[in-house]
């Protein structure tokens, strides 16, 4: 009765919301190209929609709470989160992530109560991940939202692509929906804020989160490694070049002595298929000058007994066997703490080349992407021997996704379009079917199941 009666306010509120807001011309950024919905027209009306949602689910929450438990309650507040998914779909894609960023730095997200479970907790250099799946780049940009993102119960977030300069990236309108294939093409062109910008917020919440972890608890020294530098959940930056850039190596190293400080973990981007040039430092010998010159400047700064934040590199999906042969070579000789694998592709698989928007130029990233990136994953595992951790991005949408990555030969995994187009309920139903995969398979735990298809 409750929940009947949460539903129906919550429904009540919306649809007066709906009704009062004036509707402006919609813009072409999906499959749909009849009867796309119409649009807000401005950034304003949207924030409005939100605000009527998340009024919605504290009222129907507040009717629901006094009869539960905590964990029950969260597991409500997380389903719930569905109902708000529709009215982001009603926005443009760029304006939907924003208002979707602003959310999460403002708190208006559920909040993981509830222990991961036993089987997916981690060590991966020398931090304990209580779960393998993570937030990749792109999504938090700016570094606006890492406290409310950890808070949803991933087990660590990548913010960036962070520049050193800011810029405004590509002109928009640069991310388009494929929603019947769960996939995005985007040409954003590392919009960002820049390093200066992106310091003081990570400092801001880094020293926060630092705070409130040491006034809740005093660990000992084993129980200090468990989380990022800050606390709970690992966080990781990913750098990337400025578009003007003449000198790549430069902006990483900038990067790498302005944000270390503050990073579980660092990444090279220099796979992106919007800046133009990047991918060509995939190169053997122009990556192994770039990694170089980062692991440099990273191990000539001052660091305490945990010592400097493992660097890692992103690599494209769209390589010939002979590019991965190169770079498994320069990560086993340079002793590279990881590989991402992979960025968006600027390939076109059944079925989105069917799709009129999938002439739209830039990287496609969703459900199309997995079956690519999953085999890009498994060669880069086979040709580093198991001896570099991957982490496995790309067509993520399930339990059994991220199952299927972590058998190819990663030890970690990320969520980026699945997240976009599922919200917040994602999460926890990931872990739950993640867990139950390795239970089915007989695996104790995510080390055993890796590499397992590679045996």
């Amino acid at each position: 009765m409750a929940i009947r009666t949460a539903g129906k306010l919550f429904k009540d509120l919306i649809r007066q919301r709906v009704i009062s807001t004036p509707i402006g011309p919609s813009r072409h950024c999906s499959s749909a190209a009849t009867s796309a919905p119409k649009i807000p027209h401005s950034s304003k009306k949207g924030r409005r929609l939100l605000t009527g949602a998340t009024i919605g689910l504290v009222i129907a929450g507040g009717a629901y709470v006094s009869t539960v438990d905590e964990a029950t309650f969260c597991g409500w507040l997380f389903s719930a989160t569905k109902l708000v998914n529709p009215f982001f779909a009603l926005l443009d894609a760029e304006k939907a992530h924003t208002l979707a960023v602003s959310a999460a730095a403002r708190g208006w997200v559920p909040r993981e109560k509830r222990p991961d479970p036993p089987n997916l907790g981690l060590e991966v250099w020398g931090r304990k991940f209580s779960n393998p799946v993570g937030l990749a780049a792109g999504f938090d940009k700016n570094a606006e939202a890492v406290e409310g993102l950890l808070g949803m119960g991933f087990g660590f977030v990548e913010v960036g692509s962070v520049t050193p300069v800011p810029q405004e990236g590509n002109l928009k309108p640069r991310i388009f929906r494929l929603r019947q294939e769960g996939a995005i093409i985007n040409r954003c062109g590392f919009n960002s804020e820049g390093i200066v910008a992106v310091a003081k917020r990570l400092g801001a919440q880094h020293g926060k989160r630092k705070l409130e972890t040491s006034s809740t608890s005093s660990p000992s020294n084993d129980e200090a490694k468990h989380g990022g530098k800050a606390g709970p959940g690992i966080l990781g930056v990913n750098l990337g070049k400025n578009k003007s850039s003449e000198d790549a190596a430069a902006d990483y190293v900038q990067g790498v002595h302005t944000l270390s400080q503050y990073a579980d973990y660092l990444v090279i981007n220099v796979s992106s298929p919007n800046t133009p040039g990047l991918r060509m430092l995939q190169g053997r010998k122009q990556l192994k000058d770039l990694v170089k010159r980062v692991q440099a400047a990273r191990d000539e700064m001052q660091w305490g007994e945990e010592g400097p934040p493992p660097l890692l590199v992103k690599i494209a999906p769209d390589l010939s066997k002979e590019d991965l042969e190169d770079i498994a070579a320069v990560a086993v000789a340079l002793r590279l703490d990881g590989l991402i694998i992979s960025n968006t592709t600027i390939s076109r698989p059944d079925p989105v080349d069917k799709n009129p928007v999938s002439a739209e130029a830039g990287g496609l990233s969703g459900k199309p992407l997995f079956d690519l990136s999953t085999n890009i994953l498994k060669e880069m595992y086979m040709l580093t021997r198991g001896k570099i951790p991957l982490i496995g991005c790309g067509g993520i949408s399930s339990g059994e996704d991220a199952y299927k990555k972590i058998r190819a030969g990663a030890t970690l995994v990320q969520l980026y379009t699945a997240f976009a187009y599922g919200g917040p309920a994602l999460i926890p139903q990931i872990k739950a079917e993640l867990a139950e995969c390795l239970e089915r398979d007989g695996f104790k735990s995510i080390h055993e199941a890796v590499g397992a298809d590679c045996r």
